[in-house]
């Protein structure tokens, strides 16, 4: 796949992806840049194309630590957590349609804070500057949308978890 077909359908992810773990939406797509020179310099050792996803968070992420690094600032949690290693399109797409019909029950105030942070590519604050509340305050409504989330996901829908209870796949559609 082309450098620009990869930006075509990767970008606004990695965008979301990186800006959700710098907070700043202009270093974020500094560090996009960075990822698509890094991209189009080593597309070669990509061996396997099935594992485009994962080598593409991979890279990602370890442009984020550079960055984190560079600056002297102590590295977010979120990227110790392991992308996995490819989801196929089938049990992503079964995967979203289960998690869909929870995030639209959510209370409007955290459905609209989770699909503009977390699902969408805003950082929480510029979202929470966007809609006039403090960041403490967005931060803990986020917090208690996805658990919220999460408990009725794992009430109604069947999935493997890893060891530390985080989801990993679903094993089947909802029964609900």
């Amino acid at each position: 796949m082309s450098t620009e077909k990869i930006w075509e359908n990767f970008h606004h992810q990695l965008l979301g992806f990186i800006t959700v773990r710098v907070n700043n939406k202009n270093i974020a797509e500094d560090i996009l840049q960075d990822v698509f020179v890094k991209i189009h310099l080593k597309s070669e050792t990509l061996t396997e194309k099935t594992k485009l996803q994962s080598w593409l968070y991979q890279i990602t992420r370890n442009a984020i630590v550079d960055f984190y690094r560079k600056k002297k600032l102590p590295i977010s949690d979120d990227l110790a957590i392991d992308i996995p290693e490819e989801i196929d399109e089938k049990s992503l797409l079964d995967f979203c349609n289960c998690l869909i019909p929870f995030v639209n029950q959510l209370p409007e105030k955290d459905k609209e804070a989770i699909l503009k942070t977390e699902l969408g590519n805003l950082s929480q604050k510029e979202y929470a500057k966007n809609i006039g509340i403090p960041y403490s305050t967005l931060k803990s409504r986020i917090q208690r949308a996805k658990l919220k989330l999460k408990e009725a996901f794992v009430s109604c829908c069947k999935m493997k978890l890893d060891k530390n209870g985080k989801v990993i796949s679903p094993e089947n559609k909802c029964s609900c």
